[in-house]
């Protein structure tokens, strides 16, 4: 199985450069973030970490396709992998759906599923020949050329998907793979690599040879309560972004969590906090000690069919800056990352061989 580390880019830019500098250092396969307008700006700080690293994959997970036209993501694409020397990689979706109505983009009822594979088609056609000509329903170019060329033979392109089923099918179907997001139980694991093999199926490939993974919500500590109380305050702010379904197959209610919902959208974060009870916040996080981390990795996502894991972490800078709290005992971004990597990855890779 992969490990990445899934940036949410809001620490000081030289942090947040130094925490990709790390993630190479120790190994990780590649480092995601966010491409959103709440965070800091991604292609730049994978700009600023490019000569700073040599084996990591860097890219956007995901990049809008209702707020990025993918010419230009394609473009931003290109000139990223010559600056990495070829390890770029992009992951599209329809995007944050709080965001888009924080947008006033009216996205139900306008096909986002169409909308999204000629997106993918579009990104692919242009990384792979920067030319096109495309007349599409939602997106047109003639004659456009650019002069960003990627390194790689292969820039890959993925899709991202919570809710399913339709997106995570289209992924198998069309992509280099499916980034899923938020799903820590075994149903909810189970669905997304299910779907991915429907897509596949139907296309007649090998969903096998796709990059199936899940980007988590993590916090690491040897003091393991410390950090189960830091990933339970940050995984409440993920209810708002996660479609009914998928609520659903962590077994709880979405009825029930309407006024956890209700209170974030109002603005009230420290209400919202409080309504959330701690054994719901617990379904939707893997955290604490490094042997609570390996057991959980290997009980719930090594035997779903997953062959990679991306992992944010509940630092200390996130959770005083989300919800004005400082947790004892937590340690910092780098030292989670790093206490990831050697005490939990490294040994389920002796395990493994």
């Amino acid at each position: 199985m992969r490990f990445s580390f899934q940036m949410l880019p809001e620490q000081p830019v030289r942090d947040l450069v130094r925490a990709v500098a790390l993630a190479d250092e120790l190994g990780f396969y590649a480092c995601y973030s966010a491409d959103e307008i709440y965070h800091k700006d991604m292609w730049l700080i994978f700009a600023a970490a490019a000569e700073r690293t040599e084996q990591i994959r860097v890219g956007p997970c995901v990049a809008p396709v209702f707020l990025r036209d993918p010419a230009q993501v394609a473009q931003m694409a290109a000139t990223l992998d010559e600056l990495t020397s070829g390890r770029a990689e992009v992951v599209i979706g329809i995007g944050n759906i709080a965001l888009l109505e924080q947008y006033a983009v009216e996205w139900k009822g306008t096909r986002p599923i169409a909308r999204l594979r000629e997106a993918h088609h579009v990104i692919r056609a242009l990384l792979d020949t920067g030319e096109l000509d495309f007349a599409g329903d939602f997106f047109r170019y003639s004659g456009v050329f650019t002069a960003a060329r990627p390194v790689a033979e292969r820039v890959p392109v993925k899709i991202g998907a919570m809710g399913g089923p339709r997106s995570m099918e289209l992924a198998g179907e069309v992509a280099d793979g499916l980034l899923t997001a938020c799903a820590y139980s075994p149903e909810a694991l189970r669905y997304a690599v299910d779907c991915v093999r429907t897509g596949a199926d139907r296309a007649a490939r090998d969903w096998r040879a796709l990059d199936v993974g899940d980007s988590v919500l993590g916090a690491i500590s040897p003091d393991g309560e410390a950090a189960k109380e830091a990933a339970r305050v940050l995984g409440a702010f993920y209810l708002p972004s996660m479609p009914p379904g998928l609520i659903e197959r962590h077994g709880l209610d979405p009825a029930e969590l309407r006024p956890v919902l209700d209170a974030f959208a109002a603005g009230d974060v420290q209400r919202a906090l409080e309504l959330t009870p701690g054994e719901v916040a617990d379904r939707l996080v893997v955290a604490g000690s490094p042997e609570e981390w390996g057991e959980r990795i290997s009980r719930d996502f090594e035997p779903s069919g997953l062959n990679h894991l991306l992992v944010s972490f509940a630092d200390p800078f996130t959770v005083r800056s989300w919800a004005g709290r400082d947790i004892e005992g937590l340690p910092d971004l780098e030292a989670q990352m790093t206490l990831l990597h050697r005490e939990v990855l490294t040994q389920l890779a002796e395990d493994a061989v």
